[in-house]
């Protein structure tokens, strides 16, 4: 399970911001997760608490946010909304889309208490 380690990577960077701030206890760790980006958000909330023990995230909730896939189409020179990787685009049906968002993991903000 790569949540394991992906999770052992964010209480690192909080643990970080803890050094680096002087704070002693987050009270909330927002993470925002790509609905595109193969990470199970469950998983990561499972994961949260047996890697956060005895560090500065003990007993913090987990807000976690899901970022909607969308790409640039090539071919329609607009935004449109994605549901898989390398999918075709929804609007006229081209497979030349960039994705831009959806597959984030990304730790947005820690509140601290």
């Amino acid at each position: 399970m790569h949540e394991m380690a992906l999770t052992e990577s964010l209480v690192a960077l909080v643990e970080e911001a803890a050094s680096e701030t002087g704070f002693h206890q987050a009270r909330t760790v927002v993470v925002e997760i790509g609905t595109l980006s193969a990470v199970d958000p469950e998983a990561i909330r499972f994961c949260f608490d047996a890697v956060s023990r005895g560090t500065v995230a003990e007993g913090a909730r987990l807000e976690i946010r899901l970022i909607p896939g969308s790409g640039w189409c090539l071919g329609c020179g607009k935004m449109v909304p994605l549901t898989e990787r390398f999918g075709a685009c929804p609007d006229c049906g081209g497979s030349h889309v960039q994705m831009c968002a959806g597959d984030e993991l990304r730790l947005k903000e820690v509140e601290i208490g």
